[in-house]
C-alpha cells in the first residue's frame, strides 16, 4: 500500500522499528514536426491533426474497452466505500498501535497523532477527488501522471504496480493471512507458502468471475471485518476502567513523534486506490468524491476508536508493552480464545485487503492496456462480466513468482547470490515472508509517485483551466500544498530507511524504461465530465 499496510523496515536513532507502509485522455495532440507524430498534451481531447481536425486512433480493442468503462458501471457509493475500508484496514492496526504508543508521551499524544494522519489523509483525499472527478477514467494515478508530466510517467505508474509495488503488497498481505491461519490450525512453516498462493489464486478467480463476484466478496468481507473490529471495541470499552485515563512515562529517548506520525501514515495508506476503478463507478462524477472522503472519514473514525479501545481496556502503559495488543484485549473477555479469534479476525482483514487490491491493481493494468499496443493483452475483459481477465491473470501470476522468490528460503537464497554478486552487502530478509525487505525497497518509487500525483493537481489546474472540475478541493492551493509536503517527508523518510536497497528498487525502474521505448503509441480520449460543479455541502 499507503499502500494497503505495506512493512517497511525502519530506524530513527539507534532502535530499528517496523512500519506498515500502506502503500504510489491520457496525452496527445499529433502536431507536424513532432517526432513520432507524438506530442504528450491534452488528455482526453482526441488526436488532432496539423490543421487542427479532431480525429481518433482507434482499433477495435480500444473502442471495446473506452465503451465498457462508461457503460458497465456497477458499482455504487457503498461499494466503493468498502473498497477503500477493505484496503486500508489490513494487519497495520493490530500491530503498528504500540510502536505508536511507545514514540509518544502519553495517551493525549497518541491520539493525537492518530488525529492527524487522519486528517492528513481526509487532505489527499479531497485532492484525489478533484484529481478523479475531472479525469472519470480508470486508473487513478496512471491517468492524471500521464496527463500531466507526459505518457511516460503514467506508464513507469502502471509498470511499477504490476512488476513489484501493488503485486509486492497483495503478495505481503497473502503472508500475513497465511502466517495467522498456520497459527490458527498450528500447522507446519511450509504450509505458509500454500496458503498465501491458495489465496491469492482463490480471490483472483472470484474477480474473474465478473465484477459483481469481485464486489460483492469485497463487501462481505468489509462486513465481517467490521464486525470483528466491534468485538475488538466492546472488548476494550466493556473490561476496561471507567477512571480517567493514566499518565504515561516519556517516550524512550530513541522514540520519536515524527516516526509515530509515519508508523500512522503507513496503516492509512490504500486509501487512493479507489481512483483506480473510477469509471465502474455508478455516477463517478459525484460517487467518486463522496467514497473518497466518507470512505477516509470513516477509517479515522475506526482507528481512533480501537485505539481509545486499547487505551481503556489495556491501560497505556500495558498497551505500549504489549508484543500482540488486539489479542491481549480480546483476551480479557475471552480467555485463551482469544488469540484465535484475534488470528482469525487478522486473516479477514488480510483478505479483505487482498481482494480489494486485486480488483483496483487490474483496473490499471487494463487502462495501460488500451494505452499501448504492446500491452494490448492486458485490455481484454469478458464480453458479458466485463472482468478484465488478462490483467488479472498476469496480476495473480506475478504476485505468485514474488511469493516463491521473497516468500521461500530458496528464492531468498537466489535474490541474496545475484544482489551480492554486484558488490552489495548481503540482504536481510525481514518481515512476513521476506516481503518486508522487498517493500522497504521500493517504499521511495510509492513515494515518489504519489508526490508526483500531489503535484500534478497545479500542473493540471494550468494546463487544463478550461476543463470542467466536478469537484474541486477546498481551500486551494493549501491543502494541495499540504499533501504535498506530506508525501515529499514520506519519500525522504523513505529513502532513508531504504538506504542501498534503492538499488534493488532501480531495476524495475529501468526495466519499466526500456519496454515503455517500445511500447509508446498514442492513446484514445477520456470520457467527458459533467459540468456542474460539486460543493461540499452538496455531498
Amino acid at each position: 500500500m499507503g499502500f494497503t499496510p505495506r512493512v517497511c523496515r525502519a530506524g530513527i536513532g539507534p532502535t530499528p522499528h517496523w512500519y506498515f507502509a500502506a502503500e504510489v485522455g491520457l496525452f496527445t495532440h499529433v502536431r507536424a514536426g513532432t517526432k513520432r507524430g507524438i506530442n504528450v498534451g491534452n488528455i482526453g481531447d482526441g488526436l488532432t491533426n496539423a490543421s487542427g481536425n479532431c480525429h481518433r486512433h482507434s482499433t477495435g480493442m480500444q473502442n471495446s474497452n473506452s465503451n465498457s468503462q462508461t457503460k458497465h458501471r456497477r458499482l455504487g457509493l457503498w461499494d466503493t466505500v468498502s473498497m477503500i475500508v477493505g484496503i486500508v484496514i489490513g494487519a497495520g492496526i493490530y500491530e503498528t498501535a504500540p510502536l505508536v504508543f511507545q514514540n509518544v508521551s502519553g495517551p493525549g499524544a497518541a491520539l493525537a497523532v492518530w488525529v492527524g494522519g487522519g486528517l492528513l489523509t481526509l487532505v489527499g483525499a479531497l485532492c484525489y477527488a478533484e484529481l478523479a472527478s475531472t479525469y472519470p477514467r480508470s486508473g487513478g494515478d496512471y491517468v492524471y501522471l500521464s496527463r500531466a508530466y507526459g505518457s511516460w510517467a503514467g506508464f513507469l505508474f502502471g509498470w511499477a504496480q504490476l512488476a513489484v509495488l501493488m503485486t509486492g503488497s497483495i503478495g505481503m498481505m497473502a503472508y500475513i493471512f497465511s502466517h495467522y491461519a498456520v497459527q490458527l490450525w498450528s500447522l507446519s512453516s511450509p504450509a505458509e507458502y500454500l496458503f498465501a498462493v491458495g489465496a491469492v489464486l482463490v480471490l483472483s478467480l472470484l474477480n474473474l468471475l465478473g465484477l459483481t463476484f469481485g464486489k460483492r466478496t469485497q463487501n462481505a468481507l468489509t462486513m465481517l471485518k467490521v464486525l470483528g473490529i466491534s468485538a475488538i471495541l466492546v472488548a476494550g470499552f466493556a473490561s476496561g476502567s471507567a477512571a480517567p485515563l493514566p499518565a504515561a512515562a516519556p517516550a524512550a529517548a530513541s522514540g520519536s513523534i515524527g516516526l509515530a506520525l509515519i508508523l500512522v501514515l503507513y496503516t492509512y495508506g490504500g486509501w487512493n486506490d479507489a481512483a483506480f476503478v473510477t469509471a465502474e463507478v455508478h455516477n463517478n462524477g459525484r460517487n467518486i468524491v463522496r467514497a473518497l472522503i466518507f470512505g477516509t472519514g470513516l477509517i479515522a473514525l475506526i482507528y481512533l476508536l480501537i485505539n481509545l479501545a486499547y487505551i481503556f481496556g489495556l491501560g497505556f502503559n500495558r498497551a505500549r508493552e504489549s508484543s500482540a495488543i488486539a489479542a491481549d484485549l480480546l483476551a480479557l473477555p475471552l480467555g485463551a480464545a482469544g488469540a484465535k479469534a484475534m488470528s482469525l479476525l487478522v486473516m479477514i482483514s488480510a483478505l479483505g485487503a487482498i481482494n480489494g487490491m486485486i480488483y483496483t491493481g487490474s483496473r490499471v493494468y487494463s487502462t495501460l492496456g488500451e494505452d499501448y499496443s504492446l500491452l494490448r493483452p492486458l485490455a481484454r475483459r469478458h464480453a458479458q462480466t466485463q472482468a478484465p481477465i488478462c490483467s488479472l491473470v498476469w496480476q495473480a501470476a506475478i504476485t505468485i513468482a514474488l511469493i516463491t522468490l521473497v516468500g521461500t528460503s530458496m528464492g531468498r537464497q537466489f535474490l541474496s547470490g545475484a544482489w551480492l554478486s554486484i558488490g552489495l552487502p548481503a540482504l536481510d530478509w525481514q518481515g512476513h515472508g521476506g516481503f518486508g525487505t522487498l517493500l522497504r525497497a521500493t517504499a521511495p518509487v510509492f513515494w515518489f509517485l504519489f508526490l508526483l500525483t500531489g503535484i500534478s493537481i497545479f500542473v493540471l489546474r494550468r494546463r487544463d483551466a478550461g476543463r470542467p472540475r466536478p469537484f474541486s478541493v477546498p481551500l486551494y492551493p493549501l491543502l494541495p500544498l499540504i499533501f504535498c509536503a506530506t508525501c515529499a517527508w514520506m519519500l525522504y523518510s523513505s529513502v532513508v530507511y531504504a538506504g542501498q536497497l534503492l538499488v534493488l528498487a532501480a531495476l524495475p525502474v529501468a526495466a519499466g524504461l526500456l519496454v515503455y521505448l517500445w511500447a509508446r503509441r498514442p492513446v484514445p480520449a477520456v470520457p467527458a465530465v459533467a459540468p456542474k460543479p460539486l460543493g461540499l455541502e452538496q455531498l
